[in-house]
């Protein structure tokens, strides 16, 4: 009974993380990307590393919170832009490896040892350098607050104050996104991912709608990397393909095309992750399963699990195989 009380505490905590939340961030670009467009976008990782760095380096050159978040957006549009014009006439494989190409071309850029100064090369930049602008932003009192059973301190690194930025933006976004989507411009969306063709032929600008698409997605994945870096660092290892393949992995479980797939994704990856790891520590001995392999396995039952998923429901959790037709 402890250990089920502990195990139900440790879900709420990671449901609850802001990390949790920067997935859901960069899945709900990712989803107006794919699930919305079309667009094989394996590069989203490239995204939150332009906006976390755009908006840590402003901070730190004595910007403020709000000019930094600008810079950060600009900075994800230009990316979106300069990668969109040369690339967006490309279809399917091909637009994939040409943007998996161009986030690692960002994640290496980032390390180089020339631009340590700036971007702390290799070793990233630590959360204490660029948290103070945004902890003096914090309306609650100093001390430590509990709630359902959760404890942390109202502002600091570990804080109440970075879950309300995290989950209030992921609430923002997903409100948006359901806003657009039920737009003319999302029905244009939909219709250039099920026949691009068609919707040329009534003369819409299908290029112009995929570059806007592109550059939406991409700012909600610079915000995906604004969150991510506040409790520890912004690294750009920490930013890499895996990271994009966590991205697609959530975004599939939850349902593409839909508005709370990637929420309800980005939550279930985290848990089934937590709790294979605690029931494996509990029950299984250590001579059999250290705490690496328990890791290992975890992540081995989990691609397991997906594939039984895109086998027997393609469209996710929340997905509708209606929205399943694409035209890649």
């Amino acid at each position: 009974m402890e250990f089920l009380l502990s195990l139900l505490q440790s879900i709420l905590q990671t449901a609850l993380n802001p990390v949790t939340a920067a997935f859901v961030l960069a899945a709900i670009g990712l989803n107006v990307h794919f699930g919305f467009t079309g667009l094989m976008n394996m590069g989203q990782a490239g995204f939150m590393l332009i906006g976390g760095y755009g908006f840590v380096i402003s901070v730190m050159n004595g910007l403020g919170v709000f000019p930094a978040i600008i810079i950060s957006m600009l900075s994800s549009a230009l990316f979106a832009l300069l990668l969109g014009i040369p690339t967006l006439k490309l279809r399917g494989d091909y637009l994939a490896i040409v943007t998996i190409g161009a986030a690692e071309i960002v994640r290496m850029v980032a390390r180089l040892a020339n631009l340590s100064p700036i971007t702390g090369g290799p070793s990233g930049i630590q959360s204490p350098n660029f948290r103070v602008e945004l902890n003096a932003l914090s309306p609650l009192p100093e001390g430590r607050t509990s709630f359902l059973g959760m404890n942390y301190m109202n502002t600091g690194v570990d804080d109440w104050w970075s879950r309300i930025i995290a989950w209030g933006l992921v609430a923002l976004f997903l409100l948006i996104t359901w806003l657009l989507m039920r737009s003319p411009w999302g029905r244009v969306l939909k219709g250039i991912r099920e026949d691009e063709d068609a919707v040329r032929s009534l003369g819409k600008s299908t290029f112009s709608y995929k570059m806007q698409a592109l550059m939406i997605g991409g700012v909600m994945g610079g915000f995906g990397g604004i969150i991510m870096v506040l409790p520890s660092a912004i690294n750009p290892d920490g930013m890499g393909r895996a990271t994009t393949f966590n991205l697609w992995m959530i975004m599939l479980l939850g349902g593409a095309a839909t508005i709370l797939g990637p929420l309800l994704g980005s939550i279930l990856f985290f848990v089934v992750r937590l709790v294979i790891s605690a029931v494996a520590t509990e029950f299984v001995p250590s001579s059999i399963l250290d705490a690496q392999q328990t890791e290992i396995v975890s992540w081995i039952l989990i691609g397991s699990m997906l594939m039984l998923l895109v086998i027997f429901r393609p469209q996710g959790i929340l997905g509708n195989k209606k929205e399943l037709s694409f035209n890649v």
